[in-house]
């Protein structure tokens, strides 16, 4: 079965984030993607294969084609034999306790994926997002979050306000910070994480309770910053360390 016109119109148009909010939907690639999300409370609205894909799907949402067809619709380099689009889930409503991550204006997908999946992968419910951090949907933060997508609860919102309605200890990254290796950091706290150019706003570093660095351990020590996903994984470790 060839992909309709109106298929083909709905896929093009979902690599807008103007879109992707208009229809509420978005698109995952790839078998491994796929299928976490399928596992989720996430509903599909069509799935597109070149042969039978191994999970229980119902028939009126497969769509068998070929591999000409798959890769004028794929955005990989190389089409890994499975699209899909999937209906966006409602936004939860933020709750006050835990280990929280925010995240002030990430621009670069692939640094928002590997940051899905870091809270994932150490237990963190909540990602707060900037509304100037990029779009969770965007079809490269799918492909990086591999599935974490479904297990973080993710919420788009003003930083700022956040910020000063929260009762739980918030922490930065800084260079002058407190060295986060002998530091005593708490069970519940947000973990604020900032733009891979400019760092954190100075607006959000004012509402800041706690500053904690990274020490540097070269023996020349001229290595000027870590990646933003990096250090979120360093720094999650440490968080969860006092457990």
């Amino acid at each position: 079965m060839s992909i309709s016109k109106n298929q083909l119109k709905l896929i093009t148009s979902l690599s807008q984030k103007k879109y992707r909010i208009k229809h509420q939907m978005f698109i995952a690639e790839g078998v491994k993607v796929v299928e976490e999300i399928l596992k989720s409370n996430f509903k599909l609205h069509a799935l597109f294969c070149m042969e039978d894909f191994p999970y229980s799907v119902p028939e009126d949402q497969v769509f068998f084609i070929s591999e000409n067809e798959l890769k004028k619709i794929s955005k990989l380099k190389t089409p890994n034999k499975v699209f899909a689009i999937f209906h966006t889930p409602k936004e939860l409503s933020l709750q006050n306790d835990g280990l929280v991550v925010a995240l002030d204006a990430i621009n670069d997908p692939g640094n928002l994926g590997t940051i899905i999946r870091l809270c994932d992968w150490f237990g963190v419910r909540q990602l707060v997002c900037s509304l100037d951090t990029v779009d969770c949907y965007n079809q490269k933060v799918v492909q990086a979050s591999m599935g974490s997508l479904t297990r973080v609860s993710i919420r788009y919102t003003d930083l700022n306000h956040y910020l000063k309605e929260t009762t739980l200890p918030t922490f930065i990254a800084d260079m002058e910070g407190e060295n986060v290796y002998r530091s005593s950091l708490p069970n519940e706290a947000v973990l604020i994480m900032g733009n891979e150019a400019n760092g954190i706003s100075e607006k959000i570093r004012e509402l800041v309770s706690h500053k904690i660095t990274i020490p540097r351990f070269g023996r020349i020590q001229e290595t000027e910053s870590l990646n933003v996903a990096t250090a979120t994984a360093i720094l999650l470790s440490e968080f969860k360390r006092e457990l």
